[in-house]
């Protein structure tokens, strides 16, 4: 068998950096070159040397600004937007979200479509025609569409676009870039949706000037990406960051997966719907119900509803201890649509984390809370075909 051809190790560097300072510039642009070099602790003239290819492919400007006082007028480096345009999608097990950005990931348009079931059909039927929707509504005269961006839960393996297993979406080796590229025409890239966040949250949120730190989600599954070292860490075939299948405890309730006692079935909104049931309360039917019970009811219900989330809590906390003994991270942020109930589980989840540390793991990693809407995970996986497209444009 052949081997795979392997980038000789400069060109390797020269490429992760030439994308750093493309994702700094976007960040944190105008910047000048001697700030930029600051703040990739580099020297000034290996900056210089890396610009070139940006500015010759058109993905970076450089303008002059005016002098301040005395001063002399400075070389001021901007993402050039009108480039292309870009559209993101995150598929979820009831929605399909989207939006249309340009290359400076400034979202110019955004929708949303319920599907009645998550089959791999209906999902992607409606995930191509939200695409065409959306290209359709995009302003006159923007620039070409580079690609489709699409998050989807699970492992999935990027390099063939192939969702390889989704527990929540009960999906196995889906292909989702061939069917979507047919229908629409485009290229596709497709990545795990909480990679996709980790993205955005590297480029516009928390993690900004972070460059370790972890995204957990938390909802209807409990979802983890990473960015170690500066770069994306998705593992060898797209599966690193399952926090949610960590077994936990052997003789706990069934997963999603078919597993027993995996963290995902003791601290994920079904976790907690079925402490309750266990607790005899059975009219709570979606878990902003179970929310709302936890913090108005001062009754016994209310206090079990307080209990269930103390032990999702519980388990999360836990399962983050491990991910900080394993990484220690600068940073854990909790996202997702959980992550609006973090007064009911976050101090459970804080006191267990401390616990289960070793040493000053706990210590040493903030806890960030970022309850995320859908634009913000359509706007990562955006993000991601930029990420790529600029990669690709200087290697």
């Amino acid at each position: 068998m052949t081997s795979p051809a392997r980038i000789p190790l400069p060109d390797l560097i020269g490429e992760q950096t030439r994308a750093e300072i493309f994702a700094t510039v976007l960040t944190a642009g105008p910047i000048s070159r001697s700030r930029l070099a600051e703040r990739l602790g580099l020297v000034p003239s290996s900056v210089s040397r890396m610009l070139p290819p940006l500015l010759e492919h058109g993905y970076l400007r450089e303008t002059v600004a005016p002098p301040q006082g005395r001063g002399r007028p400075q070389r001021m480096l901007h993402v050039n937007p009108d480039k292309h345009i870009v559209v993101g999608i995150k598929i979820g097990p009831a929605q399909i979200s989207g939006v249309v950005t340009d290359m400076a990931a400034n979202v110019l348009t955004r929708g949303e479509v319920l599907i009645a079931d998550c089959s791999p059909h209906t999902a992607l039927s409606a995930a191509a025609a939200l695409t065409m929707d959306l290209l359709a509504k995009a302003p006159q005269g923007a620039g070409p569409v580079l690609g489709v961006g699409v998050g989807v839960s699970g492992h999935v393996d990027s390099e063939t676009g192939i969702c390889r297993y989704s527990a929540l979406l009960d999906w196995t080796k889906v292909d989702v870039a061939g069917p979507l590229s047919e229908a629409t025409g485009l290229m596709v890239a497709v990545n795990n949706d909480v990679n996709t966040l980790v993205v955005a949250e590297r480029w516009f949120g928390q993690g900004r000037d972070t460059d370790s730190f972890a995204v957990v989600t938390v909802g209807a599954g409990v979802g983890c990406g990473l960015l170690l070292g500066g770069s994306l860490y998705s593992g060898v075939t797209g599966m690193a960051g399952e926090l949610g299948h960590l077994p936990m405890d052997p003789s706990g309730p069934m997963c999603s997966c078919g597993m027993r006692g995996c963290l995902e079935a003791l601290a994920s909104d079904r976790a907690v719907l079925s402490h309750l049931r266990d607790g005899g309360i059975d009219d709570c039917t979606g878990i902003s119900d179970a929310v709302d019970l936890a913090r108005s009811d001062r009754s016994s219900a209310g206090s079990t509803a307080r209990a269930a989330f103390t032990a999702a809590g519980t388990a999360l906390g836990r399962g983050l201890a491990g991910l900080c003994n394993l990484l220690n991270l600068e940073k854990i942020i909790i996202a997702g649509e959980g992550a609006a109930a973090y007064d009911l589980f976050g101090p459970a989840m804080t006191e267990a984390l401390e616990a289960y540390a070793f040493s000053d793991a706990a210590r040493d990693c903030r806890v960030l809370v970022d309850p995320v809407q859908h634009d913000l995970w359509a706007r990562g996986a955006a993000c991601l075909v930029i990420r790529e497209a600029v990669r690709a444009a200087i290697s």
